[in-house]
């Protein structure tokens, strides 16, 4: 997990899965929920800089009258030109129309990041595996409710899947 990855910024899409204040606020490991949102946040500026898309999914209970305080996305995550997709399900494809969203625009491949690595990250990135797009999966944006939790999906499963690299290693090819 060293050598930069080129990413061609036409064909390719940032997710960032369940940013949201109560959420970024559990006690969340291997890394603190407050230190994924900085590298979320770094890993969104430099998709807008490159005019790639950045896709901001959050979750709303289904059946509710009104959701628990601390549901929308973190404050000044989302900005102007962002994808905000509302999922009532563990992953953010199933009925939100993220998938025509993206084919839309040509995306091809996406990076994922959120909270948690092995809930809403990787039920996203399933499905959009099975909807064929290639995956690349930032394991220092990501965390879990458990150290363990997160390392399965990182070594175990997102290998399998797609690629697992850090920040520091994205780069675009176009710009």
């Amino acid at each position: 997990m060293t050598a930069p990855l080129a990413l061609d910024n036409a064909r390719t899409a940032l997710l960032l899965v369940d940013l949201m204040d109560r959420i970024v606020a559990l006690p969340l490991e291997p890394r603190k929920g407050i230190e994924v949102l900085a590298t979320c946040e770094e890993l969104a500026a430099s998709f807008r800089s490159a005019g790639a898309p950045v896709v901001l999914i959050r979750v709303e209970r289904p059946g509710v009258a009104e959701q628990p305080p601390g549901s929308a996305l973190a404050a000044g995550l989302l900005k102007d030109g962002d994808i905000e997709i509302v999922k009532r399900t563990i992953g953010g494809f199933q009925g939100t129309g993220l998938d025509d969203r993206l084919r839309e625009r040509g995306v091809t491949t996406l990076l994922f990041g959120g909270i948690a690595t092995n809930l809403g990250v990787e039920s996203t990135a399933r499905a959009a595996g099975d909807l064929g797009y290639e995956l690349v999966f930032v394991e220092d944006a990501m965390t879990a409710f458990t150290a363990a939790e997160h390392d399965a999906s990182v070594r175990l499963d997102f290998p399998r899947l797609g690629s697992v690299v850090r920040a520091a290693q994205v780069r675009f090819t176009g710009g």
